[in-house]
């Protein structure tokens, strides 16, 4: 996997997205969604970024709002250093060679009326690229590279696996030669076993195209193996930042704590050590976030801090970002030096940990699967 090295691709800065709920005959605005809410993070040249959180959390709304399939509520979009979170319809077409995206669903995301020669097809028509003979010849090339037969190239969708629909997918979101992909779940409807052939495809692809994946997946597993870095979303917020290898020996936010204890382990001696965390409660409503930090109605570690203040996103070293007033497997020097930072705030966890509740409180570190 590409090393993340290289200058940023795409920048998110201060990204907001909301839904408005409207009501009435005048369809008065009653309350809005807070599908993603005030995200930033970059994503370097050749790297994989994996963004990873439970059902709701606002990964597909992010995702969709950086490649402007949604217009950003507030907040910035910069691609290879020009803003582009307000820019018109015809403005935005140039930038739809460089961003494309795979649809988690390979069914709905092919239209069923249309060749598979005519799927692939249309973003090189629709971008003027090649004649009609040259067109052709770049879809069955891409049928190639993506691992089909160019003797699809006149199938209609129902005549394929779903496996096999996902690779379509993959080579309509190719045909532009795009500089970043954003992959929404893109095995999560498919077989374990054909799950892993995608992953290998993909992996494959990034090499080949000199590809930037911003990969949205729910499954722990699929995402260490992908990711050079691993975001953690909860409630439309971005709650952990870590080089992938790290999150899972040192996880700093409870709630990544907690997925990582229900990642299954092959081993059973190692399964029967490992805490298993589960959750109390109901993910709260977007429509109305709880105030503070956003995962304090369901954290073991909560104190009355936690509910008055959100944490900032704060740097524990090594590119390893968390928001939390209690870290987790962070020893006293590093939370020394982070809480005597500037950029940390003045109500600190330190100054306001409970003595029972201490902050930077230790856990088990999760075994390496």
């Amino acid at each position: 996997m590409s090393s993340n090295g290289g200058a940023p691709l795409v920048e998110v800065r201060g990204l907001k997205k909301y839904f408005p709920i409207k009501k009435g005959v005048l369809s008065r605005e009653v309350g809005r969604v807070h599908a993603v809410d005030d995200v930033t993070f970059a994503v370097s040249e050749g790297e994989t970024l994996g963004l990873v959180g439970e059902s709701g959390c606002g990964k597909s709304t992010l995702g969709r709002t950086i490649v402007r399939l949604l217009p950003p509520s507030a907040g910035e979009v910069v691609f290879q250093g020009s803003p582009i979170g307000h820019l018109g319809a015809r403005a935005l077409r140039p930038l739809r060679r460089e961003m494309q995206m795979i649809f988690q669903d390979p069914y709905a995301s092919l239209n069923p009326r249309k060749r598979v020669g005519s799927i692939i097809g249309d973003p090189l028509k629709i971008h003027d690229v090649g004649d009609a003979r040259e067109r052709r010849q770049r879809v069955q090339e891409l049928l190639e590279t993506v691992g089909l037969s160019p003797e699809h190239y006149n199938r209609f969708p129902h005549e394929f696996s779903g496996g096999q629909r996902q690779r379509i997918g993959v080579a309509r979101a190719l045909a532009l030669r795009p500089k970043l992909v954003v992959a929404d779940e893109p095995v999560s409807a498919l077989d374990v076993s054909i799950q892993a052939q995608m992953i290998n495809l993909l992996d494959e692809l990034q090499d080949e195209f000199r590809l930037t994946y911003i990969f949205i997946a729910h499954d722990l597993g699929v995402v260490r193996h992908v990711s050079d870095r691993i975001a953690v979303m909860y409630l439309g917020k971005l709650v952990e930042l870590s080089p992938a290898e790290e999150l899972y020996t040192r996880p700093i936010m409870p709630y990544t704590e907690a997925l990582l204890s229900a990642v299954p382990i092959p081993d059973p001696d190692l399964s029967e050590q490992r805490e298993r965390i589960v959750l109390e409660g109901d993910v709260p409503s977007p429509i109305d976030p709880p105030s503070g930090c956003r995962f304090h109605p369901r954290c073991r570690y909560m104190t009355e801090i936690c509910r008055e203040v959100e944490p900032p996103l704060t740097d524990y070293g090594n590119g390893h970002l968390a928001a939390c007033h209690h870290p987790l497997n962070v020893d006293k020097e590093t939370l020394a030096q982070v809480t005597a930072s500037p950029k940390h705030t003045p109500d600190s966890a330190d100054e306001h940990a409970t003595p029972t509740e201490p902050a930077g409180k230790e856990s088990r570190p999760i075994p390496n699967p």
